[in-house]
């Protein structure tokens, strides 16, 4: 198992001033659990806010979790020091949503790719110039590119530049958040297959986070659904998309439109708003929205968060009601 993330929380205190003591917190991510294999691609999808990209920064440490462990190849980086961590971090990369955000918009594509093999020594001069001109190939652009500023690209060129550089330094795993949520639907099918040939080419395992069930459904091999800092459902990416278990995740997929319109879908309609993460809901996070829980009134739904349980082979979900 490359990754196996055990529990993972990240709160945030809310202060109401400089001196004040903190009484209020914003449960972000609150309790995820997931492993990932080599070679294998985990979609995490959910509503905005729900901690979809809170779970992958914390997951590489750009933000230092409240709680959990994260083993990397058998090796807890959540409790490793900063050279560890440093020598761990060569094997996990990310790829931004903003393409052009992300890039230095004062440094030459050359210096932004050749960026992280300069900085772990892996390679200088003539030979990081040659480095770069064969990602930047890979990656569908051109070597003579390297000499240009961010400024000059496309959206889609950029993101390509931002998977080469994330490709640099020979990566096991690399987090994807939102990949291309920021692109024309034509750019976004190019770079989604460019993510594919190179996870074929080198083996690599990708945490695709998106609210587009149609990205994830292109991407994955097993699909996680998230709801107010927890994981509801997690299975084989087909048979989660062909017969959900959840409540939450039928609504979230009867929401995708249908190019055939001769085809019917049924709706499931989701009534109140997303909790407010600083405040949820006892129990089970989704109760209060639960077509369930209005027909039954199970006590348990508000007193107690339903376990994550496998309920057949691979197909794991978190509901009283399983």
């Amino acid at each position: 198992m490359l990754l196996t993330v055990n529990n993972l929380k990240k709160y945030y205190p809310i202060r109401s001033g400089f001196f004040s003591s903190s009484k209020e917190v914003v449960y972000a991510v609150d309790g995820v659990s997931f492993a990932l294999e080599k070679g294998e691609t985990l979609g995490l999808v959910g509503e905005s806010g729900c901690g979809k990209s809170t779970t992958g920064k914390a997951i590489l440490r750009i933000i230092e979790p409240t709680a959990g462990e994260i083993l990397l190849d058998g090796k807890d980086i959540g409790k490793s020091g900063r050279r560890e961590l440093r020598d761990s971090r060569r094997n996990m990369q990310i790829i931004y949503q903003d393409p052009f955000g992300s890039l230095n918009p004062k440094m030459t594509i050359g210096r932004i790719i050749g960026e992280p093999l300069r900085n772990y020594d892996v390679a200088s001069g003539e030979e990081l110039q040659e480095r770069v001109a064969q990602l930047l190939t890979r990656v569908g652009l051109k070597p003579e590119h390297a000499s240009r500023y961010p400024k000059e690209f496309s959206g889609g060129q950029r993101q390509r530049i931002g998977i080469a550089r994330a490709l640099a330094l020979n990566p096991k795993l690399i987090v994807g958040d939102e990949p291309v949520s920021a692109l024309d639907l034509s750019i976004q099918a190019q770079i989604l297959n460019l993510l594919k040939d190179l996870q074929d080419e080198f083996r690599l395992s990708y945490l695709i986070i998106s609210h587009d069930l149609s990205v994830v459904r292109h991407m994955s091999n097993r699909i996680a659904v998230m709801y107010v800092g927890k994981i509801l459902e997690l299975a084989p990416g087909e048979e989660l998309l062909e017969n959900p278990q959840h409540p939450y995740s039928k609504a979230l997929l009867s929401a995708i439109p249908i190019a055939n319109p001769n085809i019917e879908r049924k709706r499931f309609l989701l009534e109140g708003d997303v909790p407010n993460p600083v405040n949820p809901p006892s129990g089970c996070r989704f109760h209060p929205r639960c077509s369930r829980f209005q027909k039954v009134r199970e006590p348990k739904c508000r007193s107690e968060f339903p376990e994550l349980k496998e309920i057949h082979p691979g197909h794991w979900l978190s509901c009283h009601f399983a």
